[in-house]
């Protein structure tokens, strides 16, 4: 987004729990305590003269099938300038603790379909992020099978529609070997406090170009 010519601007974060962040579903601008309120909080405080406004609509526990069951309402409806996207997670989890296997190829549908929607019916610039993990629970070091294929999906389709991409798993594991993994994300998937700073971080900065926080 050029901040230049940005003027009120609304930026709607969607995403799974790491987005949800224990958001408050009864206040509809509650931005939880995870990531979307760091970022929202910091682009404020830099930039007060834009006058943007934030919003959360991440759930817990979706995966991409449930982000599409709900765009209408939780994205196309609000009818943001921005949309930042983290989804994959859960695809990749469900395989592993409820014998639920999202084959890649259903994922990318979906994931495509939400994305034409959103290209056809709103003029809003679109920033996907990627899923990651790291391995703290026995057996996530097996997990790239699955998510290695649904991570390169997203980079695919950044490509075809022309959205921003945050390389979210390769800066974990950047992050990992300065740190345990567990100080990221204390489950191999949910930040901590210092893995939703660095997400919020990254985002700043690929976002909106803000190199130093």
């Amino acid at each position: 987004m050029n901040l230049a010519t940005a003027k009120n601007p609304l930026i709607l974060f969607q995403g799974d729990s790491i987005t949800d962040a224990g958001r408050n579903r009864e206040e509809p601008w509650n931005l939880g305590t995870g990531y979307a309120v760091m970022v929202a909080g910091w682009f404020k405080a830099l930039f007060p003269e834009v006058n943007a406004a934030f919003i959360n609509r991440g759930i817990s526990g979706d995966r991409v099938v449930d982000l599409k069951a709900r765009w209408q309402e939780d994205c196309l409806d609000l009818k943001p300038d921005l949309i930042s996207i983290m989804i994959g997670i859960n695809d990749c989890w469900r395989r592993y603790d409820s014998n639920m296997p999202m084959p890649v190829e259903m994922f990318e549908a979906n994931y495509r379909e939400i994305l034409k929607e959103t290209k056809e019916r709103l003029d809003a610039e679109i920033v996907l992020c990627e899923p990651f993990v790291l391995p703290v629970l026995e057996g996530q070091e097996n997990w790239y099978e699955d998510l290695g294929p649904k991570i390169q999906v997203v980079r695919k389709l950044a490509r075809e529609f022309n959205a921003l991409l945050i390389p979210y798993d390769g800066i974990f594991a950047k992050a990992a070997t300065v740190q345990k993994p567990a100080y990221w994300l204390f489950d191999g998937v949910h930040p901590t406090e210092a893995g939703h700073a660095l997400i919020a971080r990254e985002w700043l900065k690929h976002v909106f170009n803000i190199e130093h926080l």
